[in-house]
């Protein structure tokens, strides 16, 4: 922390927002996709980013004892947003983050920068580009900055990775539709945890910074592909985002809660978990989002596998023990807690038990592969969630695949429709 300040200091001495009654549809694409990790693979990288996601996430209360403190964000998602800056446009792939808000990516001239298939973003090299000066309100909005001529940014990591860059306004493409003067981060001096096809981040929080707050709509819906997949799904905006739009099916709404301590965050009101034809005796106070902003219940697009208060966790890892059929077994991924053996035979039908969350108003049933995967190194099948370190509950990309989700901002709710996400 100190080091970032430090950094901030020394960069500082030495160096309208749009609002659009119709929509905008771009495209979403998995991390990995394209490359030729093995199934085994790509599900150890989803485990290690999970790890490192739930250390940001048990990081993000300020220590009030600490002198000096820089903004904890999140590290590598799992979904990229593919986009266009600047006129002439120069193509991102910036990781989709509901738990942020900051919008950033790499840009020359860079300090240290970490690999990315694109080519850095060059602000000379764009007619639209412009700084942000430092008494305006996006700068003012960030929670820690420093100022010579222009804005300055530092954001720390959880694992101790870090983006430091200056404050812009830029044209962004998104589809076919230009938005001018949105406010992001022009990262030069960026370190740590991203190794995969990402630029820069995308945030999707729901604080002023952020690319849903910039552009006005007051609602976008996401719908993630079947892991492993490498086609494209959508990101919509304003009233291209309604899922009625895109289904017939049954579509069901719970309310959006606010955390005083995390606004950011999308949290929700679970109030069950019913594994099979149980519905587990789970304590009321698990799902509790307590007085300090410790506990409760979110969504999160950068979170890989679902996260589970201990209390909760554990009843559920009872449930499927007494549900299986199966032999217990080990997995070469030390996060699969829990395993089982698979027959021998292909031939022999393996049951699993359902999985529903209940949040209020809504029940989400998940198909069986958003929560169960197989690792074939051990011809076993095991369950993808964990335990979180923090007390609280994160609802993971994992589990959201092929299920469209809106999050409406105005009305405050999310709601969610089950859907087939490539071919929407």
């Amino acid at each position: 922390m100190q080091k970032i300040a430090f950094i901030l200091l020394i960069l500082s001495v030495c160096t309208s927002n749009i609002s659009l009654s119709y929509g905008i549809r771009t495209e979403l694409t998995h991390i990995d996709a394209g490359t030729k990790y093995t199934k085994l693979e790509l599900l150890q990288r989803m485990v290690q980013r999970t790890k490192t996601r739930a250390r940001f996430l048990a990081s993000r209360y300020t220590d009030p004892t600490s002198q000096v403190s820089v903004p904890s964000s999140p590290s590598n998602g799992e979904y990229l947003i593919n986009l266009s800056i600047g006129i002439p446009a120069q193509p991102l792939a910036l990781t989709l983050d509901t738990g942020s808000d900051l919008i950033w990516t790499q840009c020359q001239p860079c300090l240290q920068c970490f690999s990315q298939p694109l080519p850095l973003y060059d602000p000379s090299n764009s007619s639209t580009f412009s700084d942000i000066s430092c008494d305006s309100d996006l700068c003012q909005s960030l929670p820690h900055s420093a100022c010579h001529k222009q804005c300055m940014y530092a954001y720390s990591y959880g694992d101790g990775s870090l983006t430091v860059g200056s404050l812009g306004s830029e044209t962004f493409t998104l589809g076919s539709t230009q938005i001018q003067k949105v406010g992001f981060g022009c990262g030069f001096l960026n370190a740590g945890i991203f190794r995969s096809n990402e630029s820069g981040i995308a945030g999707f929080g729901r604080g002023p910074l952020s690319l849903i707050s910039q552009l006005g709509y007051g609602k976008f819906s996401y719908c993630f592909t079947s892991f492993g997949e490498s086609k494209s799904s959508p990101v919509l905006f304003g009233s291209a985002a309604d899922l009625n739009n895109w289904t017939s099916g049954k579509v069901q709404s719970t309310p959006l809660v606010t955390n005083p301590a995390v606004p950011t965050l999308y949290y929700l009101t679970l109030t069950g978990i019913t594994v099979g034809m149980t519905l587990l005796e789970i304590p009321k106070s698990t799902f509790s989002l307590k007085d300090n902003g410790t506990g409760g219940v979110y969504i999160d697009s950068g979170t890989g596998m679902t996260q589970l208060a201990e209390p909760a966790y554990k009843q559920v890892k009872l449930a499927f023990l007494s549900q299986m059929k199966l032999p217990i077994a080990n997995s070469s991924i030390d996060a699969f807690d829990l395993c089982f053996r698979l027959p021998s035979s292909s031939s022999d039908k393996v049951e699993v038990p359902k999985f529903t969350f209940h949040f209020e108003d809504a029940d989400l049933e998940l198909p069986t592969e958003n929560y169960m995967a197989q690792d074939p190194d051990n011809s076993a099948i095991c369950l993808v969630m964990g335990k979180s370190l923090d007390g609280s509950t994160v609802i993971g990309n994992f589990q959201q695949q092929n299920v469209h989700i809106l999050y409406d901002l105005e009305r405050r709710k999310l709601s969610f429709v089950p859907a087939r996400c490539d071919q929407l």
